[in-house]
């Protein structure tokens, strides 16, 4: 899948899920639990262990499957090779930037500032995850389009169903979810994790 079409996959699902397994079996779990809920994308962080026994898991699922929490180019080109269709990181980094401009990758880094989005921009950063969320209202998304207006944000850290929507509706091309889902895991199981999954894709289709 061509970089324009994996972003037009990410503004269609609209619900990205970041998945935070504390093992490799978790992890999986969490993400087909996140799947049979109907979330076409999911974001798999490099804070769980043997991640790329997940990547290898879903690989044939009908997902868009992308790696998060990378803090260098090296840890972006194994998770490339993994299958990650696209990258984030907490941060903008120049060598991440770089190294997925060149195999033509969505680089998705967490800015809280303009400075940084600009640089992000300046980078290749189609998508800025705006990280973390809770720390900003869904009118930031208009006051940062006023001077960037082609800045195209994704909240991450803080939604959940009561502000989704809100953010969806102040402008953001999608949102990232995670610990609700390890919450209901933790305490529901699998079950609970699908059905609080579905609760996030009928939020989302306002």
């Amino acid at each position: 899948m061509l970089k324009q079409g994996i972003l037009f996959k990410l503004a269609e699902t609209k619900v990205v899920a970041v998945i935070r397994g504390r093992s490799a079996v978790e992890a999986v779990e969490l993400s087909k639990a996140a799947i049979e809920a109907g979330i076409r994308a999911i974001e798999l962080t490099y804070t769980t262990p043997e991640v790329q026994k997940v990547f290898e898991s879903l690989k044939d699922e009908d997902v868009l499957l992308g790696a998060g929490s990378v803090l260098d180019s090296e840890t972006a080109r194994h998770a490339i090779l993994a299958g990650a269709k696209f990258i984030v990181s907490p941060h903008f980094n120049e060598e991440i930037a770089r190294l997925c401009n060149r195999y033509s990758l969505p680089y998705l880094p967490g800015c809280t500032t303009i400075s940084e989005m600009i640089k992000a921009l300046e980078g290749g950063s189609d998508i800025i995850k705006l990280f973390p969320a809770n720390s900003f209202e869904p009118s930031f998304i208009k006051s940062v389009n006023g001077p960037l207006p082609n800045v195209r944000i994704m909240p991450t850290g803080g939604i959940n169903l009561d502000n989704l929507q809100d953010w969806l509706k102040a402008g953001a091309v999608a949102v990232g979810i995670g610990s609700d889902l390890n919450k209901a895991y933790a305490t529901g199981g699998y079950e609970a994790a699908v059905e609080l999954g579905r609760k996030y894709i009928q939020k989302s289709e306002w």
